[in-house]
């Protein structure tokens, strides 16, 4: 999976933050949920809106992300 599927940068929608596409949900939302203990399952029953492969696709993004500011150091 390409997470750049999933997720999208808008300076438009919440401030440039990434969000999943069509939402005003930011990955940095759903990554904090996750923090919390929330299951995914937990996570869609409270937004319908979204599915497993964009919250998979959010974890696989911050991987990414941590993954370059590791190259970069």
């Amino acid at each position: 999976m390409k997470y750049q599927e999933f997720i999208n940068i808008d300076s438009e929608i919440r401030f440039g933050k990434p969000c999943i596409k069509g939402t005003r949900i930011s990955v940095f939302d759903i990554l904090g949920w996750l923090a919390q203990g929330l299951s995914i399952e937990e996570i869609i029953e409270e937004y319908p809106q979204l599915n497993r492969w964009q919250i998979q696709a959010c974890l696989e993004y911050a991987a990414d992300k941590e993954r370059k500011i590791k190259i970069a150091i």
